[in-house]
């Protein structure tokens, strides 16, 4: 009799176990499934690429496999001048995101324009190419294949940009940096409107992977930071040693993604900036010291274009 009343247990657990996860798993899964991406959705896809978390392209989580996201002020093919732009450049041999490679992630009407408009199919990881995000007559956003449709390669679409941005390696370097056990992306729909902007819609993460929404706010919510504070030189000094902007703050140090040398291809010497540091904060030294400017290469630049890019 024991035996029997814990079998029926058991079945009875494994039921509730299954009917919980098919509700918090699967049934969001099908309502997001059905929603269309959103001109958002479509940015961060072409700014993340593929998969940002742990994967077999980039094991180490070193931002590898991005694309890279550049400001047009003039046509990379004819010089001409346009208006200012965004455009996604993927490398030969760059992943796509789910959205370019799968019909059911971009979403209705999304998905036909980018098709029938955008030329996207023409696109392939091998030979790389440049995107850009557009809307239809009607305020339908699609994804354009601008190698195709404007005559836009990867080199010449680089040499022309007025600014790259590394934010997609940034976001790995987010993940990697557990940023997210503090931050979250992802504003409530309470007084967080009025502190850190509009709550996010279903339609704004297709194809994004993972989302990093955070599950603890141990610090500022970051989802729109870019537009509250879009100033490169504090995240360079918040990065580099937090207390330098806010005395009492508990984030840590991230100078390590420095590295070796600086932008200028200077050795940086952490032992002798914490000397000078120690310094300044007993009030021995009237100015802190300088915060070395990071290499274009380098992880720091990375992170900072990821939250520079969150607005």
């Amino acid at each position: 009799m024991a035996f029997r009343e814990y079998r029926i247990g058991c079945v009875m657990f494994g039921v509730a176990l299954s009917l919980s996860m098919f509700i918090t798993i699967i049934l969001p899964g099908i309502d997001i499934s059905s929603m269309s991406s959103t001109k958002i959705a479509l940015e961060k896809q072409l700014t993340y690429g593929w998969e940002t978390g742990f994967n077999y392209y980039d094991p180490f989580l070193q931002g590898k496999d991005k694309p890279i996201k550049v400001t047009l002020t003039k046509d990379p093919k004819t010089g001409a001048a346009i208006d200012k732009m965004n455009a996604y450049v993927f490398p030969p041999g760059t992943h796509f995101p789910d959205g370019l490679t799968h019909d059911n992630i971009l979403g209705g009407n999304v998905q036909v324009l980018s098709m029938s408009l955008g030329e996207i199919n023409s696109a392939s990881e091998e030979q790389g190419g440049v995107f850009t995000v557009d809307e239809s007559e009607d305020g339908t956003p699609y994804i354009e294949y601008a190698t195709i449709t404007r005559g836009w390669t990867v080199d010449a679409t680089l040499k022309a940009a007025d600014h790259q941005s590394l934010a997609g390696s940034g976001k790995t370097m987010f993940v990697r940096e557990g940023c997210w056990w503090c931050h979250t992306l992802l504003p409530e729909q309470t007084q967080d409107w009025q502190t850190f902007g509009r709550p996010p819609m279903v339609g704004d993460f297709n194809g994004e992977s993972p989302t990093t929404f955070g599950s603890d706010r141990k610090a500022p919510d970051l989802l729109h930071v870019g537009s509250r504070n879009s100033s490169r030189e504090w995240l360079t000094m918040h990065f580099f040693n937090p207390r330098l902007v806010q005395p009492h703050s508990i984030m840590p140090r991230y100078d390590y993604l420095w590295g070796k040398t600086d932008a200028d291809g200077k050795t940086i010497d952490l032992a002798a900036w914490d000397v000078h540091y120690l310094a300044y904060a007993k009030g021995d030294e009237v100015y802190p010291p300088i915060v070395p400017t990071p290499a274009p290469d380098s992880e720091a630049r990375m992170l900072i274009d990821f939250i520079l890019n969150l607005k």
